[in-house]
Protein backbone atom coordinates (compact mmCIF):
# COMPACT_ATOMS: atom_id res chain seq x y z
CA UNK A 1 0.00 0.00 0.00
CA UNK A 2 1.26 3.47 -0.85
CA UNK A 3 0.65 5.43 2.38
CA UNK A 4 0.45 9.02 1.09
CA UNK A 5 -1.01 10.94 -1.77
CA UNK A 6 -3.27 13.69 -2.93
CA UNK A 7 -2.89 17.29 -3.92
CA UNK A 8 -2.38 18.37 -0.30
CA UNK A 9 0.70 16.17 0.02
CA UNK A 10 2.03 17.46 -3.31
CA UNK A 11 1.57 21.07 -2.23
CA UNK A 12 3.19 20.40 1.15
CA UNK A 13 6.24 18.91 -0.58
CA UNK A 14 6.39 21.89 -2.94
CA UNK A 15 6.35 24.34 -0.01
CA UNK A 16 8.86 22.44 2.14
CA UNK A 17 11.28 21.97 -0.78
CA UNK A 18 10.80 25.65 -1.67
CA UNK A 19 11.81 26.72 1.82
CA UNK A 20 14.88 24.48 1.68
CA UNK A 21 15.86 25.87 -1.71
CA UNK A 22 15.38 29.43 -0.49
CA UNK A 23 17.94 28.67 2.23
CA UNK A 24 20.20 27.16 -0.43
CA UNK A 25 19.94 30.38 -2.47
CA UNK A 26 20.86 32.49 0.56
CA UNK A 27 23.85 30.24 1.28
CA UNK A 28 25.09 30.25 -2.31
CA UNK A 29 24.61 33.98 -2.92
CA UNK A 30 27.78 34.85 -1.03
CA UNK A 31 29.91 32.88 -3.52
CA UNK A 32 27.88 33.02 -6.71
CA UNK A 33 26.02 36.32 -6.54
CA UNK A 34 22.28 36.55 -6.13
CA UNK A 35 21.25 35.82 -9.74
CA UNK A 36 23.24 32.61 -10.11
CA UNK A 37 22.41 31.48 -6.56
CA UNK A 38 18.68 31.96 -7.10
CA UNK A 39 18.96 30.22 -10.49
CA UNK A 40 20.76 27.19 -9.02
CA UNK A 41 18.34 26.94 -6.10
CA UNK A 42 15.38 27.47 -8.43
CA UNK A 43 16.61 24.70 -10.72
CA UNK A 44 16.89 22.32 -7.78
CA UNK A 45 13.43 23.36 -6.62
CA UNK A 46 11.86 22.92 -10.05
CA UNK A 47 13.30 19.39 -10.32
CA UNK A 48 11.95 18.56 -6.85
CA UNK A 49 8.54 19.99 -7.75
CA UNK A 50 8.43 17.91 -10.93
CA UNK A 51 9.21 14.79 -8.91
CA UNK A 52 6.58 15.65 -6.30
CA UNK A 53 3.76 16.25 -8.75
CA UNK A 54 4.54 13.25 -10.93
CA UNK A 55 5.44 10.57 -8.39
CA UNK A 56 2.88 11.22 -5.66
CA UNK A 57 -0.56 9.70 -6.28
CA UNK A 58 -2.84 12.50 -7.47
CA UNK A 59 -6.05 11.30 -5.82
CA UNK A 60 -4.85 10.26 -2.39
CA UNK A 61 -3.35 6.96 -1.32
CA UNK A 62 -4.60 4.46 -3.91
CA UNK A 63 -4.25 1.43 -1.66
CA UNK A 64 -3.55 -1.77 -3.49
CA UNK A 65 -3.30 -1.87 -7.27
CA UNK A 66 -3.70 -5.47 -8.36
CA UNK A 67 -1.12 -7.14 -10.60
CA UNK A 68 -3.86 -7.72 -13.16
CA UNK A 69 -4.81 -4.04 -13.09
CA UNK A 70 -1.37 -2.56 -13.66
CA UNK A 71 0.14 -1.75 -17.02
CA UNK A 72 3.06 -3.86 -18.20
CA UNK A 73 4.33 -1.44 -20.87
CA UNK A 74 4.31 2.27 -21.49
CA UNK A 75 1.67 3.69 -23.79
CA UNK A 76 3.19 4.38 -27.20
CA UNK A 77 0.05 6.12 -28.45
CA UNK A 78 1.79 9.42 -29.20
CA UNK A 79 -0.66 12.27 -28.84
CA UNK A 80 -3.35 9.84 -27.76
CA UNK A 81 -6.06 10.52 -25.23
CA UNK A 82 -4.85 12.44 -22.21
CA UNK A 83 -6.97 13.47 -19.26
CA UNK A 84 -7.77 17.07 -18.49
CA UNK A 85 -5.46 18.93 -16.12
CA UNK A 86 -5.47 18.82 -12.36
CA UNK A 87 -8.21 20.65 -10.53
CA UNK A 88 -5.72 23.37 -9.52
CA UNK A 89 -4.77 24.21 -13.10
CA UNK A 90 -6.98 24.28 -16.15
CA UNK A 91 -5.85 23.05 -19.53
CA UNK A 92 -5.02 19.69 -20.95
CA UNK A 93 -2.57 17.24 -19.44
CA UNK A 94 -0.21 17.62 -22.41
CA UNK A 95 0.05 21.37 -21.88
CA UNK A 96 0.74 20.86 -18.18
CA UNK A 97 3.43 18.28 -18.95
CA UNK A 98 5.20 20.80 -21.15
CA UNK A 99 4.72 23.82 -18.87
CA UNK A 100 6.08 22.05 -15.78
CA UNK A 101 9.49 21.61 -17.47
CA UNK A 102 9.81 25.20 -18.79
CA UNK A 103 11.18 26.65 -15.51
CA UNK A 104 13.78 23.89 -15.27
CA UNK A 105 15.05 24.63 -18.78
CA UNK A 106 15.17 28.39 -18.19
CA UNK A 107 16.84 28.09 -14.79
CA UNK A 108 19.37 25.63 -16.20
CA UNK A 109 20.57 28.31 -18.62
CA UNK A 110 20.60 31.04 -15.97
CA UNK A 111 22.46 28.80 -13.50
CA UNK A 112 25.24 28.19 -16.03
CA UNK A 113 25.28 31.53 -17.88
CA UNK A 114 27.74 33.04 -15.40
CA UNK A 115 30.38 30.84 -17.03
CA UNK A 116 29.70 31.16 -20.80
CA UNK A 117 32.41 28.72 -21.92
CA UNK A 118 31.06 26.07 -19.57
CA UNK A 119 27.46 26.87 -20.52
CA UNK A 120 28.06 25.87 -24.16
CA UNK A 121 28.57 22.30 -22.96
CA UNK A 122 26.62 22.40 -19.71
CA UNK A 123 23.28 23.51 -21.17
CA UNK A 124 23.03 20.69 -23.76
CA UNK A 125 24.18 18.16 -21.15
CA UNK A 126 21.64 19.57 -18.70
CA UNK A 127 18.92 19.32 -21.34
CA UNK A 128 19.81 15.66 -21.88
CA UNK A 129 19.68 15.14 -18.10
CA UNK A 130 16.21 16.73 -17.95
CA UNK A 131 15.10 14.35 -20.72
CA UNK A 132 16.59 11.43 -18.79
CA UNK A 133 14.77 12.64 -15.66
CA UNK A 134 11.49 12.59 -17.58
CA UNK A 135 12.21 9.07 -18.84
CA UNK A 136 13.11 8.01 -15.29
CA UNK A 137 9.82 9.39 -13.99
CA UNK A 138 7.85 7.47 -16.61
CA UNK A 139 9.82 4.27 -15.86
CA UNK A 140 9.11 4.72 -12.16
CA UNK A 141 5.43 5.24 -12.88
CA UNK A 142 5.43 1.99 -14.84
CA UNK A 143 7.39 0.01 -12.26
CA UNK A 144 5.50 1.23 -9.19
CA UNK A 145 1.87 0.45 -9.85
CA UNK A 146 1.13 1.47 -6.28
CA UNK A 147 1.52 5.16 -7.08
CA UNK A 148 -1.43 4.77 -9.46
CA UNK A 149 0.20 6.65 -12.36
CA UNK A 150 0.52 5.66 -16.00
CA UNK A 151 3.65 5.55 -18.13
CA UNK A 152 3.20 7.39 -21.42
CA UNK A 153 5.80 8.21 -24.09
CA UNK A 154 3.78 11.32 -25.00
CA UNK A 155 4.61 12.67 -21.52
CA UNK A 156 8.34 12.42 -22.29
CA UNK A 157 7.87 14.24 -25.59
CA UNK A 158 5.85 16.99 -23.89
CA UNK A 159 8.35 17.28 -21.01
CA UNK A 160 11.33 17.58 -23.34
CA UNK A 161 9.46 20.13 -25.45
CA UNK A 162 8.84 22.18 -22.32
CA UNK A 163 12.51 21.96 -21.34
CA UNK A 164 13.60 23.10 -24.82
CA UNK A 165 11.18 26.05 -24.67
CA UNK A 166 12.57 26.81 -21.21
CA UNK A 167 16.14 26.80 -22.55
CA UNK A 168 15.09 29.31 -25.23
CA UNK A 169 13.48 31.51 -22.57
CA UNK A 170 16.59 31.14 -20.41
CA UNK A 171 18.84 32.26 -23.28
CA UNK A 172 16.71 35.39 -23.73
CA UNK A 173 16.79 36.07 -19.98
CA UNK A 174 20.54 35.51 -19.83
CA UNK A 175 21.08 37.97 -22.69
CA UNK A 176 18.97 40.54 -20.83
CA UNK A 177 20.39 39.92 -17.32
CA UNK A 178 24.01 39.20 -18.33
CA UNK A 179 25.00 37.08 -15.32
CA UNK A 180 28.57 36.74 -16.63
CA UNK A 181 29.08 40.43 -15.77
CA UNK A 182 27.98 40.06 -12.16
CA UNK A 183 30.24 39.32 -9.22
Amino acid sequence: MFPVGGVGVMLALVVVSGLGCALLAVGLSRWLGWLTAVSVAGLVWSVLVIGSITLIPANGAPGIVSAEGRLVTCSWDIGGPAPEGFWIFGGGQRTLNAVVFVPAGALLVLALARWPRFAWVGVPVGLVLLAAYSIGIEATQLALARIDRACDVTDVIDNVTGAVVGVAVGILLALALRPWRRG
